[in-house]
């Protein structure tokens, strides 16, 4: 791969104590996922991200760390996380993690220093307040689950903010210790050989809290020092962060006044997911051309991560009202389904009814558009949710490997799960699991493997320019070209049910001998690009034509 590896990446996800656990203690491990390393290879990950790995009372799933420089004990030592460095290395898979400090738990020694004594010198590390701040019901990010952002302790005798949980008190990155820390505990896990970190909850890790001031101020050049830090250490180091912000703020995020990409160089593309959604329920292209068109351009160097579904809620807090209205109707009625006032806890397959042929068009559609793909572990066999767990511990069952008692995820007794697998209905881990797809040629499994294999024969969708193909189509179909140094190729989905025949032979003139090279059915060959015909829920992956030095 060239120096930016993460523009033909494929990230993969997961949680490592769903994922495999080795010893037999109903909680995945480490050494659970360094066995099932030669199955991701083999699915073509080029790029692990493992949510929160550091010890925690998991109160908030790991999110609420008492010690940034170690490993949970649960999942392992920091001896078998090296180990997993390295076999996932002999693989060609990179690794990054998750990097959560815009807070602590509260029972971090930090917290419990700054809250024994206004004299301790972790005071200043954390954000306090002596009178009751008038902004303290505003700015939740759990609406409906916090009810204040600020808290009293009694034993401080003071206010402290927390973004999030009253548990999870934000930390002051005001002071330069703070900061400093951080570039410490980054420069620690790169140097054991992490390729990079996903940044969680980028906008908050740079504001400037100010009691009863709900704008605080932000200071991006934190994002500049942190970028410089890293690539000190590690040349190659990725950034990627989350910053689910307007549009017009997210160029800050990646480059400095002066145009300078010297901050993050990856943003997961909220905008562009939450149109997908929202085209996906319309069976209508226009909300993705929206998108494509509205979204800022990115700097040299600069790269979008797009996703369907991650960890969290399918978040439609940048959809209107009427356009929520219109996803929650096709893809979460019950109102178990949603949550937090704006997103839907459900994964994919049961949200598209578990309909193949859509199943694979979104993910064809996700695959092929500007960016690097992320997916989340199961979304590959296409398992479901357990909406009788609370919040987002819907989506984070056991990952689901064989018919074996507990999906072949642990040997424990079911009561010692991490969490129970699902075990009846539609997604049952006898009906939907990893062995019975190997042995089925015609699985999803098996369609993800041949959908990534052709993704990375064509690395212009990821480093190269991505296009709306615009002029009239039939209705419900999208037509979009990725080009590059290596060649470009020509993409059509129909999100909708009904047949189409897509007349492009203006585009004849860039093609060398044109050709199918991903289809969801048999077509007639592509000739001239002038009656290119597709099937309800249809798609293809064209190629137009390769560079010569590609041959």
């Amino acid at each position: 791969m060239t120096d930016r590896w993460y523009a033909e990446a494929v990230v993969y996800c997961l949680d490592i104590d769903t994922y495999a656990d080795s010893d037999g203690d109903g909680i995945g491990d480490i050494n659970g996922l360094i066995g099932r390393l030669d199955y991701l290879a083999r699915l073509g990950v080029t790029c692990l991200w493992l949510h929160p790995i550091h010890p925690s009372p998991h109160r908030d799933d790991g999110y609420d760390a008492t010690d940034f420089y170690a490993v949970d004990p649960r999942l392992g030592s920091l001896g078998d996380f090296a180990e997993l460095l390295h076999q996932a290395g002999n693989r060609g898979i990179r690794v990054i993690i998750d990097l959560v400090v815009n807070h602590t738990s509260d029972e971090h020694p930090w917290f419990r220093s700054a809250r024994s004594s206004p004299d301790s010198p972790y005071r200043d590390w954390y954000v306090w307040s002596d009178q009751e701040p008038p902004d303290r019901r505003q700015g939740m990010v759990f609406p409906g689950e916090q009810d204040e952002t600020w808290s009293y302790d009694r034993t401080a005798k003071a206010w402290f903010y927390h973004r999030f949980y009253r548990f999870q008190p934000d930390l002051n990155f005001a002071n330069p210790a703070v900061r400093a820390e951080v570039k410490k505990i980054m420069s620690f896990w790169l140097q054991l050989g992490v390729a990079g970190f996903r940044i969680d909850a980028a906008p908050f890790i740079i504001e400037l809290t100010e009691p009863g001031n709900p704008d605080s101020p932000k200071d991006f050049t934190f994002l500049t020092d942190l970028r410089q830090h890293v690539q000190w250490r590690r040349a190659d180091a990725l950034l990627l962060a989350e910053a689910n912000v307007p549009p017009a703020q997210l160029v800050e995020y990646f480059a400095d006044s002066g145009g300078s990409a010297n901050r993050l160089h990856m943003l997961f593309d909220f905008m562009l997911n939450g149109r997908l959604m929202l085209a996906l329920a319309r069976q209508d292209p226009e909300p993705i051309i929206e998108a494509l068109r509205d979204t800022p351009m990115l700097p040299p160097g600069a790269q979008w991560a797009t996703f369907l579904r991650n960890h969290d809620e399918v978040d439609l807090s940048r959809l209107t009202a009427d356009q929520r209205a219109d996803v929650y109707r096709e893809f979460g009625p019950d109102e178990e389904m949603r949550i937090y006032d704006r997103g839907i806890r459900r994964r994919l397959a049961p949200m598209l009814g578990n309909d193949r042929r859509r199943l694979e068009l979104a993910y064809s559609l996700q695959f092929s558009l500007r960016g690097t793909p992320v997916l989340r572990y199961g979304e590959e066999i296409g398992m479901g949710e357990d909406l009788s767990l609370p919040g987002r511990e819907a989506i984070r069952t056991p990952m689901q490997w064989s018919t074996k008692p507990n999906a072949g995820f642990s040997s424990a007794e079911p009561e010692q799960l991490v969490r129970p697998v699902i075990d009846d209905g539609e997604y049952d881990y006898r009906q939907v699991n990893v062995t019975a797809q190997r042995h089925d040629r015609g699985s999803l499994l098996g369609w993800f493997e041949r959908m990534i294999r052709t993704l990375r024969e064509a690395p212009e969708v990821g480093s190269g320019s991505c296009t709306h193909v615009d002029q009239e189509l039939p209705p419900g179909v999208l037509a979009h070209r990725a080009d590059g140094r290596t060649g470009s190729m020509l993409f059509l989905h129909n999100l909708g049910t009904e047949p189409a025949t897509v007349d492009l032979g203006a585009l004849y003139a860039d093609a060398d001998l044109p050709n199918d090279v991903l289809t969801d059915q048999a077509y007639a060959p592509v000739g001239k690009l002038d009656a290119l015909e597709l099937a309800g829920y249809g798609y293809r992956w064209i190629r137009l034509c390769r560079a010569d030095s590609f041959h």
